[in-house]
């Protein structure tokens, strides 16, 4: 092989290998604007006496992509919504018998990891 050979492969060799580190450098810092998920929305349907409302039912609802998720809560009145995306808000409200709480909403600039919130049903 030729020294100008040795020197063309020498120079192809170490632009791959530029190529190669550049594009491990970007997978391995993610943008810094994304948020990671990992978000949890929880708390209790209550009547006004903070009674808890077994078989409610509690709505979330991806407000992007207009997604709904559903949680029945069992007898002691929680709900729990886990591993949602912080970079997404979310509005939620409870239905039990017809009623409805108010409508109440996560934002994505609320930088909690753990978000608690009661929903309060006027059963009367």
């Amino acid at each position: 092989m030729s020294l100008r050979s040795k020197a063309k492969f020498f120079l192809a060799l170490c632009a791959l290998l530029t190529l190669l580190c550049a594009v491990h450098a970007s997978a391995a810092s993610p943008d810094k604007k994304e948020k990671p998920n990992g978000r949890l929305l929880f708390g209790k349907v209550l009547d006004p006496q903070d009674n808890p409302l077994p078989d409610a039912v509690v709505y979330l609802t991806n407000t992007r992509s207009r997604a709904v998720k559903t949680y029945i809560v069992s007898t002691d009145g929680v709900y729990r919504f886990p591993a949602l995306s912080t970079s997404v808000d979310y509005e939620v409200y409870a239905q039990y018998k017809g009623r409805k709480s108010d409508l109440k909403s996560v934002s994505q600039f609320d930088d909690r990891t753990q978000v608690y919130l009661d929903l309060r049903i006027d059963t009367h």
